[in-house]
C-alpha cells in the first residue's frame, strides 16, 4: 500500500507579511474568492503573522513604530481564508513585552494554526512547528534578523528561567572606508572624548569585552570600521545563532517529510530591493542542511527569487494583508512623537503619521502590490513555481485598503516586471503567461 506522503508530491502557497485587524469572510468579490481558492487548493498555506493577538490587556514593550494588536477572533478569519501555517518571529513580536508574547502564543494554541518563531524560551522559539498533511509532515523554522534586543528569547539555565521572545538571527556589520574617512573618524572620536571612554571601559570590564583598536580596525559609535581602498559594508551572521538554527533544521529534516524556513528581515544590501549578504548566506546554508523552501519577508516590498541546488529561495514576498493603520490603539509615546495631545484619537494619529496618506506606507503604491507564490513538488523535485500578483488597494480609504485581491492586468504587469528584474541577478528567469509569472526551472 502506498501512502500519499510517499509520492513526494507537495504543494505550498505562501504570502508575505500579514497585519490583520479586520474581518475577511464578509467579502465576496471574485478576485478575493479566487485568492481564497488558490490557498485552499494547496497542502500548506503560509503567511508571516506580523500582528499580535490580544485585547490590549498588557503595557507596551520596548519596540517602536506601529504597536500591533488585533482581536484574537481574527485568527479564525485567516483559517477561513485557508491559512494553516504561520511564522511569528518578527520585529513586532515584543510590542507588548513578555506578556504580549505569551498571550499571543496562548491564542495561537487555541486556534488550528501551526506556528513557529516565538516561545517561552529560546529552545521553544527555535524549535519547528509541525503541520500534518496528507502529503506528509511539514516543519517550519521561523527566525527574525530585525528585533528589539529585549525581545530576543533566551535559554534556560539550571538556576534561572529562560526569557520569552523570538528566535533571533543576529548579524554584525563592518564598514570599510578610505584613509581620509578613517583618519577623520578617529579624530572625531578623540575630540568628543569617546576614546578616553573606551579606554576606561577596557580597564573596568573583563578583558576582551571592549575590543582593542588597531591601525586598520576602529570602532566608532557602536560601528566597526576597516581601512580600505573604497567604501563598502559587509555583514556576517552571528555564529551561535547560525549554528543553533541549522541544528534545528537538521533535526526537522529527520522528524518530518518537508522543511520550510521563514526569516523576517528588514535589512537591505546596497539598496532597498536587494537582500543583505548575511540573508543570502543563511538561505543557502538552510538549503544545504535540508530545507526544501526558504521564505523571506520583512521589508514590505518584494525581492528576487533564487533557485539554489534545485530548491527555491524567496527573498521577500512583500505584504499579504496590510491593515496596520486600523490597529485600534497606540501607546501614548507614539502620539507624543507626533506632538499630539491626550485628546487625539487613533485616526488623528494615523493621519498625522502619514500626513493624510501622502507619506510612509500609504504614500507609495510599492507597498500595496506584491505576490503570492505557488510552489509544486513532484517526486520531491520542484516541478512548477507560479507567481500570482495581488493588489492591496493603494489609494483606497483606510477602512478598505490592506485586503489582498488577485491583481488586475495593469498591476499584475507592474508586479511581475519587478519580479523579473529583481530575480535576474540570481540567474532566475520568469516567464509571464496570462497575468501569472512562471519561474523557469
Amino acid at each position: 500500500m502506498l501512502y500519499d506522503a510517499e509520492s513526494g508530491d507537495f504543494t505550498l502557497v505562501a504570502g508575505g507579511d500579514t497585519m490583520i485587524t479586520r474581518r475577511l469572510r464578509v467579502f465576496k468579490e471574485d478576485s478575493f474568492l479566487g485568492l481564497k481558492r488558490l490557498f485552499q487548493d494547496a497542502d500548506v498555506r503560509f503567511t508571516n503573522l506580523e500582528m499580535l493577538m490580544h485585547e490590549f490587556e498588557h503595557s507596551p514593550g520596548a519596540a517602536g513604530g506601529t504597536f500591533t494588536g488585533s482581536d484574537p477572533k481574527n485568527l479564525k478569519e485567516l483559517e477561513w481564508l485557508g491559512i494553516n501555517l504561520v511564522s511569528c518571529a518578527n520585529n513586532h513580536s515584543y510590542d507588548y513585552g513578555e506578556a504580549g508574547v505569551l498571550t499571543n502564543l496562548a491564542h495561537l494554541r487555541d486556534s488550528d494554526l501551526v506556528y513557529a518563531g516565538t516561545g517561552r524560551n529560546l529552545s521553544e522559539a527555535r524549535a519547528p512547528g509541525y503541520l500534518d498533511t496528507p502529503q506528509g509532515r511539514v516543519a517550519l523554522i521561523s527566525a527574525s534578523s530585525t528585533f528589539s534586543e529585549s525581545g530576543r528569547a533566551l535559554d534556560q539555565r539550571p538556576d534561572i528561567k529562560g526569557r520569552p521572545g523570538l528566535n533571533a538571527l543576529r548579524f554584525s556589520e563592518t564598514h570599510t572606508v578610505d584613509r581620509t574617512a578613517f583618519d577623520e573618524l578617529r579624530r572625531i572620536s578623540s575630540g568628543l572624548g569617546l576614546e578616553a571612554l573606551k579606554d576606561a571601559q577596557r580597564r573596568f570590564k573583563p578583558k576582551g569585552m571592549v575590543p582593542e583598536d588597531t591601525d586598520t580596525e576602529f570602532r566608532f559609535m557602536g560601528k566597526k570600521f576597516l581601512l580600505g581602498e573604497e567604501f563598502g559594508v559587509t555583514t556576517r551572521l552571528n555564529a551561535r545563532d547560525l549554528e543553533g538554527n541549522l541544528r534545528w533544521i537538521k533535526d526537522a529534516r529527520r522528524m518530518s517529510d518537508w522543511v520550510l524556513v521563514s526569516v523576517h528581515c528588514h535589512e537591505s544590501g546596497g539598496h532597498r530591493d536587494e537582500p543583505p549578504g548575511f540573508l543570502e548566506d543563511f538561505a543557502r546554508r538552510c538549503i544545504d542542511e535540508g530545507a526544501d523552501v526558504f521564505i523571506g519577508h520583512g521589508p514590505h516590498v518584494t525581492r528576487g527569487i533564487e533557485i539554489y541546488k534545485g530548491k527555491p529561495i524567496f527573498y521577500s514576498l512583500g505584504n499579504f494583508i496590510f491593515q496596520n493603520d486600523t490597529v485600534r490603539w497606540q501607546p501614548s509615546f507614539n502620539y507624543d512623537l507626533l506632538k499630539l495631545d491626550a485628546g487625539a484619537t487613533p485616526a488623528d494619529f494615523y493621519d498625522a503619521r502619514s500626513e493624510m496618506d501622502s507619506r510612509g506606507f500609504p504614500g507609495d503604491s510599492i507597498y500595496w502590490e506584491s505576490v503570492v507564490i505557488r510552489c509544486e513538488f513532484r517526486k520531491r523535485n520542484v516541478h512548477r513555481i507560479s507567481l500570482h500578483p495581488i493588489d492591496l488597494g493603494h489609494g483606497r480609504p483606510r477602512g478598505q485598503r490592506g485586503r489582498p485581491m488577485l491583481a488586475g492586468p495593469d498591476t499584475a504587469k507592474k508586479v511581475l516586471t519587478r519580479m523579473q528584474r529583481l530575480s535576474r541577478p540570481f540567474g532566475t528567469a520568469i516567464k509571464v503567461e496570462k497575468g501569472v509569472g512562471l519561474v523557469q526551472l
